[in-house]
């Protein structure tokens, strides 16, 4: 089944603006060739950025604005948000547009991701957004797109350039990967000491440096990816709007679950584009192993 076929059931407008991913996806895959390397810019949080970084959040947000229908964007690449004033009562998108662009070099996976609020607000909380995306460009460009209720699906891209259906209603598995972030001799005591559980348990690292590839193979073989809040950086490193908002509702439509270390990602709120949090996200049962010996929660 093509995408556009499986849309046929949802929100007109959130089917035109995951549709606009799918197309535009295409080209950000035709593009690593062209746009290749650093530029002579830093984005709002003071990394250089890359030049296929700029042109992918360029080429997303001329399209985004094409269908009429986009309020604002909020994207991870700019230190504003980009209003439309002419569409009235429209969606809100949040959104990264090459996520583990560092990978680029090395030719690892990296990805986009999207989050989509229907009542504009890019700055709601995570339990607000009503659908997502998922592209990962690695040995094959696949799209995940999940709605409030209504599951995670994931497409490939055939030699056709049509994204066919590959795996309907996801469902992370009880796997045993980790995926940690940052250095251990800058974990808190309490996140090391779950990490050593977590080995106790079997559990085996597999990490890339890029969070949407990491994410995505949490997602199909389960286990948990961690950003922890460290003793240096005690607020994290990865962006709640961007990265950790939008993942953590696939993972939840998928069976899965998202956290900060003490309550789910989805009930943290907003209060600036650059937010940073801590972050664990992939199969239930290590996020709430997370919350009890990392957050103490009961």
């Amino acid at each position: 089944m093509k995408l556009s076929e499986h849309l046929a059931g949802i929100d007109s407008g959130i089917r035109d603006i995951i549709m606009t991913v799918a197309e535009q996806a295409k080209v950000i895959q035709g593009g690593f060739m062209m746009h290749y390397g650093t530029s002579n810019t830093k984005n709002v949080y003071g990394e250089t950025q890359i030049e296929m970084d700029k042109w992918a959040d360029r080429v997303l947000i001329e399209n985004f604005k094409k269908t009429g229908i986009v309020k604002n964007i909020s994207s991870e690449e700019r230190d504003h948000v980009i209003e439309f004033p002419d569409v009235k009562g429209g969606f809100g998108i949040t959104l990264d547009p090459l996520d583990g662009s560092s990978c680029i070099k090395t030719n690892l996976a990296v990805g986009t991701i999207v989050g989509i609020f229907s009542d504009g607000n890019v700055l709601g909380e995570g339990k607000n957004m009503d659908a997502a995306c998922l592209v990962i460009y690695g040995p094959l460009t696949t799209l995940i797109y999940a709605c409030k209720g209504c599951g995670a699906h994931e497409f490939v891209l055939n030699s056709e350039s049509v994204f066919i259906l590959r795996n309907e209603n996801m469902k992370i598995p009880d796997g045993k990967i980790y995926s940690p972030g940052g250095l251990p001799s800058d974990w808190t005591d309490a996140h090391r000491k779950y990490v050593k559980e977590l080995e106790n348990q079997g559990y085996k690292l597999r990490y890339s440096g890029s969070l949407a590839a990491d994410f995505n193979q949490i997602l199909h073989y389960g286990g948990v990816f961690m950003y922890p809040g460290l003793k240096s950086k005690p607020e994290g490193k990865l962006r709640l709007l961007f990265e950790a908002n939008p993942m953590t509702f696939i993972a939840n439509e998928a069976g899965g679950a998202g956290s900060d270390g003490t309550k789910s990602i989805h009930d943290v709120k907003p209060v600036k584009v650059s937010q940073r949090t801590p972050f664990y996200i992939g199969s239930k049962e290590p996020v709430k192993l997370a919350e009890r010996m990392v957050g103490n929660k009961k």
